[in-house]
């Protein structure tokens, strides 16, 4: 499989849409419209620190990814937080999540960041294999505490 992994247009959101949806669904949450509307538009305005990278397969999505650049305390350079990531279930273990985090990598260098890193559940076991090939774990755990 031949993939390729570019910025979206804006006007491709009804691509988008069936791909967010079977991610909220893997996470098993649901976002209002409001949210998903405010993060597509996110990912197109030049004052967001957001970042949208598609996989394509021809013609088709097959995945995304949205990146977070931002401020660190512990270097002066930016960090680049892969927030999201999803492939389609019919194109999975065809190397579009690598594709998607290779290119997030190297958005990460254009912009100067000392920093890639991710989170996943520690029940997902099956991206694990792929992340434990790819990165490393930080030996860091994270907590939520609700607002």
């Amino acid at each position: 499989m031949i993939i390729t992994v570019t910025p979206p247009s804006p006007h491709e959101k009804d691509q988008w849409l069936p791909l967010w949806r079977g991610y909220l669904d893997f996470y098993r949450t649901d976002l209002s419209e409001e949210i998903t509307d405010l993060t597509w538009r996110r990912c197109f305005d030049l004052h967001e620190p957001l970042y949208m990278l598609v996989a394509r397969h021809d013609g088709a999505w097959r995945g995304f990814a949205i990146l977070v650049l931002h401020r660190s305390t512990w270097a002066k350079e930016d960090y680049c937080y892969l927030e999201d990531l999803f492939t389609a279930p019919e194109a999975r273990g065809q190397g579009v999540a690598t594709a998607l985090i290779e290119a997030g990598a190297d958005l990460a260098r254009a912009y100067g960041c000392s920093r890639y890193y991710w989170l996943t559940e520690d029940s997902n076991h099956t991206a694990q294999v792929l992340y434990d090939k790819i990165g490393r774990k930080s030996g860091f755990i994270q907590y939520v505490k609700p607002l």
